[in-house]
């Protein structure tokens, strides 16, 4: 099994895989270092994953490691999530939280209803990635991540906390209250993950991201050095 871990220097963060004779795979353009007999292949996207990279923001080209040896991710001022996905399981991650994962971890796409999108402002056509079969995965956050798990009643959050969710649970939009004093409520639309499952939520930023981004309005990314 491939040895995950997030390391942190000089307030970044950056995740660190150890690989023996095992595949793994990361997002497009993620690599900082390698170190020994490892192999990275770009693996070319199907036609219909083509066709759904006109519609998100999603990379589908995610390059596969092989071998041996040590592999270093980009640091970011935000941080990383290390994520098991159980036998069984399927995940519905957020456009732009995954990572890395480890080779034997499915990927897929799944596109969010289209009202529920609208309302909630990400607009009419969403794909999102999806997680399942056993193992674990590394996800961006921009900050410590809890996991919380929801029995058959609602959790309603106001803004882009949820980082991802079990396919137990069901996405929505709706007002804080009903009209009108939804109008006077100082509130903006909830999201709502109902039914029964698990969530990640990511409830605060890490102060050093969330000052560069309000300062700047931009995230880092990509090599640091270049």
């Amino acid at each position: 099994m491939a040895q995950f871990s997030i390391r942190e220097v000089e307030g970044m963060r950056q995740v660190r895989i150890e690989i023996d004779q095992e595949t793994i795979r990361a997002r497009r353009g993620a690599l900082s270092t390698m170190r020994g007999d490892i192999a990275l292949t770009p693996r070319l996207p199907a036609p219909a994953d083509v066709f759904r990279s006109m519609f998100t923001s999603e990379a589908r080209i995610r390059p596969y490691y092989k071998g041996s040896g040590s592999i270093v991710l980009q640091p970011s001022l935000s941080g990383y999530h290390l994520l098991t996905v159980q036998d069984g399981e399927t995940w519905v991650l957020e456009p732009g939280v995954y990572w890395a994962s480890e080779g034997g971890v499915s990927l897929g796409m799944r596109r969010e209803r289209f009202w529920p999108s609208l309302w909630a402002g990400d607009g009419g056509l969403v794909w999102k990635t999806t997680l399942h079969n056993a193992g674990q995965v590394a996800i961006n956050a921009p900050g410590p991540v809890e996991t919380i798990e929801v029995q058959d009643s609602d959790l309603r959050v106001q803004g882009r906390l949820v980082l991802g969710r079990t396919e137990g649970l069901r996405f929505s939009s709706r007002n804080p209250a009903s009209f009108p004093r939804n109008l006077i409520s100082g509130q903006k639309r909830l999201r709502v993950f109902s039914g029964t499952g698990k969530v990640l939520v990511c409830w605060t930023p890490y102060w050093n991201e969330h000052l560069y981004r309000r300062m700047t309005g931009e995230s880092i990314d990509g090599a640091l050095l270049e």
